[in-house]
Parts: C-alpha cells; sequence; structure tokens
C-alpha cells in the first residue's frame, strides 16, 4: 500500500485513497466537509510538549525525528497506527494530511517511514 503525505491546505483528489489527519489540532480555517479525511489520528500526533519543542525549527529536525520516533513505540501509538493501517485496507493508498508549513520538516514525514515499516510486516 503506498503511504503519501499531503498538507491539509491542498485540495483532496481520489488519488489521495484513505485521508489521515495526523496533527493534535485541527487545521485552522478549514472546514471538516473540506479537509475531508475519514480519520483524525490525534493519538499518533507528536504529544504537545514536543510539538512546542519542536516550533518546526529545522535546526531541530534531527532530534525532533529521534523524540517523535521514541513516542510512537508507545503501546498507545502502536495500537492507534495499527488502527489506521486496518482501516485505510481496501484502499489503494493513505495519505496523512498534515498543516505545517514545511513540507520537509514535519511528522507526517516521519510517521509516513514508520507506518511504511509497519505495513511490510
Amino acid at each position: 500500500m503506498e503511504i503519501q503525505i499531503k498538507r491539509a491546505y491542498e485540495a483532496p483528489s481520489k488519488s489521495d485513497g484513505f485521508r489521515v489527519l495526523v496533527d493534535r489540532l485541527w487545521p485552522r480555517g478549514i472546514s471538516k466537509e473540506d479537509l475531508s479525511i475519514k480519520m483524525w489520528a490525534k493519538s499518533i500526533a507528536p504529544s504537545s510538549e514536543l510539538r512546542k519543542w519542536f516550533n518546526h525549527d529545522p535546526s531541530r529536525w534531527s532530534e525532533f525525528s529521534k523524540r517523535y520516533r521514541h513516542e510512537l513505540k508507545s503501546a498507545d501509538a502502536r495500537h492507534a497506527m495499527e488502527d489506521v493501517l486496518q482501516a485505510a485496507q481496501g484502499s489503494s493508498s493513505i495519505t496523512l494530511v498534515y498543516g505545517a508549513k514545511d513540507t520537509e520538516h514535519n511528522q507526517a514525514v516521519v510517521l509516513q517511514s514508520v507506518l511504511h515499516s509497519l505495513s511490510k510486516r
């Protein structure tokens, strides 16, 4: 299964498949209908503490990735990731939707890699 990422402010498309919001906070200025998600996976978003510490500072990217991967090893996060993969069965792809402006340094990039590894098992 393909796992892709997309900003919440980009228009949904048919190729998105199963769309999952992976932010703890709802993206500003977007209605539920416009976001067109099938699931809001708050529990696999970075903790509020980690999100605030990172503050989308690219110089903290490496450490953020390490800390976020550590958070994703918790039993609750593992269970939530399995739920996402199970809910998306039957779809050709999963799109992880995020609100950050930076397309290279955000939690969806890390989560995409982790989910891809889980889906291969």
